[in-house]
């Protein structure tokens, strides 16, 4: 069960992202965040920053057109 939830249906390319960033800035380290999003591109986005940010990519899971990704922020 994540911290938190974000919805990011229906944005596409940066906004997921900057949502994310946002939410993650908001949040302390260890904690956990869920991200639902529609846009195919933001697989590769969330995978890049993670990477970028130091945040760990939990989970990146795909359903019905639906990507769910879970991110623990780094501390």
């Amino acid at each position: 069960m994540a911290d938190k939830e974000l919805d990011a249906r229906g944005l596409n390319c940066p906004l997921p992202i900057l949502r994310a960033k946002k939410t993650l800035n908001e949040m302390t380290a260890g904690q956990t965040l869920k991200i639902i999003a529609t846009d195919p591109g933001s697989v590769k986005d969330f995978a890049a920053f993670a990477k970028q940010t130091g945040n760990e990519l939990l989970e990146s899971n795909e359903a019905a057109g639906e990507y769910t990704f879970l991110l623990k922020k780094a501390g």
